[in-house]
C-alpha cells in the first residue's frame, strides 16, 4: 500500500507520517529530506545555486538511502540537525525548484517505495510520483501555526520571526515553480490541521486508512 501526503512546509505532514510508519510498519519516506540532503552535499562541496552543472552531477551520484526508523543516509553517512541547519534551510527551496533535481528525487523516491507498504510525504507525491497511491492526503495549516510548530521542534537554529518569515518565502516559490508547484490533487483528502493536536490528525489518518483496508477485505 502507498499513502501519499502532500501540503505546504511546516504542516505536520511529517510527524503524522511518521507515526503512521511506526504504528503500521510502513517504510517512511520524506521527500522533502532528499532535497535537504542532496542541499547539503553541495553547501559541503562549497557549490553556489549557480553552478547548476555542479549541482545535478552532485545530485545524480549521491547515494540516498532510508532506514526503517525513517532515518535518512547521505552516501553511508546518517544525517539529523544537518538537514535543518540554517544553511540548508536558506536554499532548499531553490534547489528543488530546479526540474532536472526534481526528476532525480523523484525517482530516488520511486526506487525506495518499490514493492513496500509505505507512506510518503512531500511536493509531488499524491500528483507525479505516485498518482496511483492508494490513499491520499493534503495536510494543511496556518502559516503562523506552522512557524510556531517548526520552533517549537527546537531543531532549527533561526527564531521565530526569521522561522515565519522562511515559510512565507518558501509558499511564495512552492506556489509559482514551473515544476513541482504546490497544488492539491483532485482526489486527495484535504485536513486543515491548525489547532488539532497531533493525535487527533494521525486518528483522522488512520480511520481512512481502516476504511480502504476493510473495503478491500484485508
Amino acid at each position: 500500500m502507498i499513502v501519499a501526503m502532500d501540503g505546504p512546509a511546516g504542516c505536520g505532514k511529517s510527524t503524522i507520517a511518521r507515526l503512521l510508519s511506526e504504528r503500521m510498519g510502513f517504510l517512511y519516506i520524506n521527500s522533502g529530506n532528499i532535497y535537504r540532503a542532496l542541499t547539503y552535499a553541495a553547501i559541503a562541496k562549497g557549490l553556489g545555486l549557480g553552478d547548476e552543472a555542479a549541482l545535478l552531477a552532485t545530485a545524480s551520484k549521491a547515494l540516498i538511502e532510508y532506514d526503517q526508523d525513517g532515518s535518512i543516509l547521505l552516501d553511508g553517512a546518517r544525517l539529523a540537525a544537518e538537514l535543518r541547519s540554517a544553511e540548508v534551510e536558506a536554499i532548499v527551496a531553490q534547489v528543488s525548484a530546479v526540474p532536472e533535481i526534481r526528476h532525480i528525487v523523484n525517482d530516488i523516491v520511486r526506487r525506495l517505495a518499490e514493492g513496500k507498504d509505505v507512506v510518503v510525504e512531500g511536493r509531488d507525491m499524491t500528483t507525479v510520483v505516485f498518482p496511483q497511491a492508494e490513499l491520499k492526503f493534503f495536510i494543511d495549516a496556518s502559516t503562523e501555526e506552522r512557524a510556531r510548530r517548526r520552533f517549537a521542534q527546537g531543531s532549527s537554529s533561526m527564531s521565530y520571526e526569521e522561522i515565519l518569515e522562511n515559510i512565507r518565502m518558501r509558499d511564495e516559490i512552492d506556489r509559482n515553480k514551473k515544476m513541482g508547484a504546490l497544488k492539491i490533487a483532485p482526489d486527495a483528502l484535504y485536513l486543515d490541521t491548525s489547532g488539532l493536536t497531533i493525535e487527533a490528525v494521525y486518528e483522522k489518518v488512520y480511520s481512512e486508512i481502516l476504511h480502504l483496508r476493510e473495503a478491500h477485505g484485508e
